[in-house]
Formats: C-alpha cells, structure tokens, sequence
C-alpha cells in the first residue's frame, strides 16, 4: 500500500541537458521547465558557492567581478564541470516539481550519442543522489528523432539532422534502433564564435559572445537573403581598447559562418555514404529532417539541400524536438529499453 502511495507521488520526468539550453519535460503537462544551462559561482578563501543559475546567470555572462564567474558546465556537448552539472540538475528538477530532490521520480536524460562512460556514470550518479528510482539515458539525436514524428520504429531508413548549440548529431534509424550516427562539436556556437573572428579580423574589433550571438539570430543566414538586413553593435576597439559601433550586413555574417556551415554538410554526407543501398532508396524518398535550435538559422535547409541533393524540412519546433520525443518515452517503457545507453 505505501509503495504504490509513494509510486503515485513521484515525479517522471524527462530532462536535455543541452550545452545552450536545459528543458524538463513532466508526464501528464509537457514541457514546463526552459532554462539557460549556465551557473555562477562565487569563489573565496573560504571555497566556492553558487549565485545563480538560469537566466540570472546567464545575464552576468561578461559582466561579473573577479571573484564571481558566470559558465556553462557542458561545453560542445561535453560536460566540463560534473559538480556544476549536477546543481544544473538539481534546479531544473526544482524548477519542474518543486523539489530539488526526486524522491523514488522516474527519469530519462537526454545526452550527446558520443559522451563517455565516465559522463554517462556521472550524470545518473547525480540523478540517483537525488533520490530517483531509475534513471535512463537516451542519445539527443535519437530523442529528437521521435520528437519530430519520424517512423523509426519502422522498417524505414530515417535521417535526423540534430544542430544544436554545442555538437550537431546525424543518426540514422531503422526498426527502433540505431543503424549508423555521428556527431562533430560544430553547431550554433561555432557559428557565433566564427562570426567573432571574423569581426575581429575585417574590422579589428572585439565583439562579445552574447553580441555575436544576438548578431546571428537577428541577421544570420545561410543562404543570401532576397534582401540583406543590417544589425548594429557595440564591440571593443582592440587598436584603441575604446568602445566602437559597428554596422553588419547580412552577407558579412554568412561569409562569417560558411566554414562551419560546410563542415556540418560534410558531416551529413559523410554518414550518407555508409548507408546500406536499402536505407540510402528510403532516404532519398523520405529525406532529411532538422532539429535543434540552429535548425531556426534561416536557409540552413536550403543550404542543406544544396549540398546533398535530398530533400530538408525542419521539424515544427525543432528546439524542443529532444525534450518532447523523451517525454514520449516516458510512455513506451519497451521502445525505451532498445534505445537505452
């Protein structure tokens, strides 16, 4: 009786720990937890402390005295900093219930397809530390992969194309499982970073990441735009060490991100070509699908297009392509355990 009392009581959650963005997906209300991935710390003699997490921390990105510092503890995909990921958990979990703790909660956590066995322990390590009963690991792709509504439990070659801030993942699926997949650390923050360099090389002037950033969303493409748009911003002179305000067009930021743009075509072809001649006919039939927030970039399907000569479309919110399809795990405990890492 007090077993099924507690087992009502509990959460389940599925939970994307992404390298820009962390959703929780709660059975039964969808997603209801979307929260910048960054912590900030206060460092002393006395030891460290977190401040903030979330959007607070991510609004002191740049902006923090010596003492405190604002980052992101998953890096390309990667987890960088296990004690900062798991109070990145550990918040979006309170965000979603309430609680930071996950008393007997069910979980399923989205991770890069490439993460090790060292991160993949240590993320279920932090989720068990919280009480959860049974904590499962999915691949991003493959979980976004259902978010979009593709056929893979079918005998079907489907090709999901997941860009997201830190790594871009291309898997390929069939029957409910995995046949082939890859991931390279070139995604939506390479293209800001890029776009960096590139200002500072043209017009020796430092722009900042959150600028470049809002640069690319406000003006970035893909493809030439019918009609360029200008953004205006405000760096620092690395000549003068002054502020400067500078003008961009939308041609400068896609001469700015090509490079990343190719190396995330060649990527997709390359996963192409190790295709069985079977799944590569359901490909060329079906074609590709985008997920993940850089999918948003405009002409990045076109782009696409062009490079591989199959069709693209972009998921309907690609964004949270990962978190929903995870969610819809939650519910199919036999699909879950044959995708399971």
């Amino acid at each position: 009786m007090l077993e099924q009392a507690l087992g009502r009581l509990a959460h389940e959650l599925a939970i994307d720990l992404g390298t820009a963005n962390s959703r929780v997906f709660l059975r039964g209300k969808g997603v209801v937890v979307e929260s910048p991935s960054v912590v900030a710390v206060e460092r002393s003699t006395e030891g460290s402390r977190v401040v903030a997490t979330g959007a607070e921390a991510k609004r002191m990105l740049g902006r923090t005295p010596e003492h405190i510092t604002a980052v992101s503890p998953i890096r390309e995909g990667v987890i960088a900093d296990y004690a900062l990921v798991d109070e990145l958990l550990r918040d979006s979990v309170k965000q979603a219930t309430g609680s930071r703790k996950a008393s007997r909660s069910r979980m399923i956590i989205c991770v890069p397809q490439a993460t090790t066995d060292v991160e993949r322990r240590a993320v279920q390590d932090s989720a068990r530390a919280m009480g959860a009963r049974e904590v499962t690991l999915v691949a991003k792709s493959v979980a976004a992969a259902i978010g979009a509504g593709l056929p893979v439990h079918e005998a079907i070659g489907s090709v999901v194309v997941d860009i997201g801030a830190g790594v871009t993942e291309i898997a390929v699926l069939s029957l409910g499982g995995l046949v082939d997949s890859t991931s390279i650390r070139v995604a939506g923050q390479t293209l800001d970073a890029a776009l960096m360099a590139w200002v500072r090389d043209h017009h020796n002037v430092l722009l900042g990441t959150r600028a470049a950033e809002e640069v690319k969303l406000a003006i970035g493409c893909a493809m030439p735009r019918l009609e360029a748009a200008q953004a205006r911003f405000t760096g620092r002179d690395l000549g003068s060490g002054i502020p400067r305000e500078l003008t961009l067009s939308s041609d400068d930021v896609l001469a700015a991100v090509r490079a990343p743009l190719v190396a995330i075509a060649e990527a997709i072809r390359q996963v192409l070509a190790r295709t069985s001649p079977e799944i590569a006919g359901d490909i060329a039939e079906l074609g590709l699908v985008l997920t993940g927030g850089t999918a948003l970039l405009p002409g990045i399907d076109a782009w696409i297009r062009d490079q591989t000569g199959l069709a693209v479309v972009t998921a309907e919110d690609p964004e949270r392509c990962t978190c929903k399809g995870a969610g819809k795990l939650l519910e199919e405990p036999d699909v879950l355990a044959r995708l399971a890492l």
